[in-house]
């Protein structure tokens, strides 16, 4: 956190009645909110179950929370959580009637992802790739998922996911399991070398 988004959230109308050790928890809170945005487009269960949590040792209650995470967030981010929901929804909507060269190049990006050490499980490269791809064109990262997969369908005429695991199969799993027997047989190697100096 910048000290200007400090010195903003401590000059917010919440911000001027908190503690500096609630300040500090209503910035965390705005931030997981922030990253739940970006991936999701939604906030709206987190900020409940948090604005419960933040009030539960406080004087104050779980609505009052509420408003003092949301003028945080308006402080830290320059618009509230709703207005950042709508810009990326406003984006992806464009993108779905005019596309982009990068969905397509993040989709594929997955593979080589997979591929290039050091290796990475499906999962974790299409994460990586949709995280860039979000970041690039400020779409959900949920959303940035589903142009990748639509976009590697209609470019190759295969699943990306199944393609993903394939590749997963043979390039990220050979290199795990021998990872996953490298450290057994160091364990092994450290428990003897224990039990003969006992």
């Amino acid at each position: 956190m910048t000290e200007d988004k400090l010195t903003a959230a401590r000059e917010s109308f919440s911000g001027k009645g908190m503690t500096e050790n609630q300040l500090v928890e209503a910035q965390a809170i705005a931030q997981i909110l922030h990253a739940e945005i970006q991936r999701s487009g939604s906030f709206f269960e987190k900020l409940t179950d948090y604005s419960h949590a933040f009030a539960r040792n406080e004087k104050f209650d779980a609505v009052r929370a509420e408003k003092m995470v949301r003028d945080t967030y308006i402080a830290t981010q320059g618009q509230s959580m709703n207005q950042t929901r709508e810009a990326l929804r406003a984006n992806e909507k464009r993108l779905q009637q005019t596309g982009d060269p990068a969905i397509l190049l993040h989709a594929e990006s997955v593979l080589q992802i997979i591929q290039d050490g050091p290796t990475e499980p499906f999962y974790k490269a299409q994460d990586q790739a949709a995280v860039s791809l979000a970041s690039k064109l400020s779409i959900t990262q949920n959303a940035a998922k589903v142009m990748m997969k639509d976009a590697f369908a209609a470019k190759h005429g295969e699943d990306l996911y199944e393609r993903g695991k394939a590749a997963e199969e043979a390039y990220h799993k050979p290199v795990r399991e021998a990872e996953i027997a490298t450290r057994k047989a160091e364990k092994l190697q450290t428990q003897s070398q224990s039990r003969s100096y006992s």
